[in-house]
């Protein structure tokens, strides 16, 4: 019995001698698979980092510049709207091609029979596409229902009627009411139009005199669609050359908008 218990223990401290050997044997094995997957990124091969996610954009807009607001109407048209127009009277601009404005007026004076006095706006606002607030087009739908609400809204307006206009941008509104003033009873026309990213108002009036009898108003809302049908093709044909936009199609309007009665807008007559 002495003899042997020398050499089961001598057996069983072999067995924890190969046992601690074959751990740290495995765990090279591990490391060597790490290093390995390493190396093969290094030399370029796929990795399973996801990429970095594209950056955000919106889409660019239509029209990039402006055509001279004095210019947009055919002085054939100035001369059927507005005694003796001339040239018009430019508005004040700080950015010619995003905002402009040209006002007419005339007075066609026939004595004791009274007076025709007529007067006749238009103002362009051109929307850059933004990042951060949307696509000009969708910026200029916004600021065209806007200026719609303000016409329905006029303080002083009585009889309000709104009508589309067709076949003028991609949408446009006729707005139509009277309004009392001192020197007589106007009758107010205005056009609201946008074609892509510009938005296009005409303001257009008229009154009879010293006693002389007011205009028809239907004839006045016939030259007003007329007028802004030229100042949105103007538009167009500004943005015409290369690298200036795209011209537009001519869609059907959309249903007029609502009034917004916190908003009202004052008409020169």
């Amino acid at each position: 019995m002495q003899r042997r218990a020398p050499r089961a223990r001598a057996e069983r401290l072999s067995r924890v001698l190969v046992g601690a050997v074959a751990v740290p044997v495995i765990l090279a094995a591990a490391g060597c698979s790490s290093d390995s997957g390493s190396k093969d990124s290094a030399a370029g091969k796929p990795s399973a980092t996801p990429s970095a996610s594209p950056s955000p954009t919106v889409r660019e807009a239509a029209y990039a510049v402006l055509p001279e607001p004095c210019k947009v109407l055919a002085k054939g048209t100035l001369k059927d709207m507005v005694p003796d127009a001339g040239s018009g009277k430019e508005g004040a601009s700080g950015d010619a091609e995003t905002r402009g404005s040209c006002s007419w007026d005339g007075l066609d004076d026939n004595g004791v029979k009274g007076s025709q006095f007529r007067w006749l706006s238009v103002s362009l606002l051109r929307f850059d596409s933004d990042l951060t607030r949307g696509p000009g087009d969708e910026l200029a739908h916004e600021y065209y229902g806007k200026q719609v609400a303000d016409a329905q809204a006029a303080q002083g307006a009585k009889g309000v009627k709104s009508e589309p206009v067709a076949e003028t941008g991609d949408e446009a509104t006729l707005v139509r009411y009277e309004l009392a003033k001192k020197e007589g009873a106007f009758k107010q026309q205005t056009v609201v139009a946008r074609v892509e990213n510009v938005v296009v108002t005409l303001d257009y009036n008229g009154a009879g005199l010293a006693g002389d009898g007011a205009p028809d108003a239907g004839k006045l809302a016939a030259a007003a669609r007329k007028a802004a049908k030229e100042a949105v093709a103007a538009v167009a044909k500004a943005n015409a050359g290369p690298g200036t936009g795209a011209p537009s199609g001519t869609g059907s309007p959309s249903a007029p908008a609502s009034p917004s009665p916190s908003r009202a807008a004052a008409v020169q007559g």
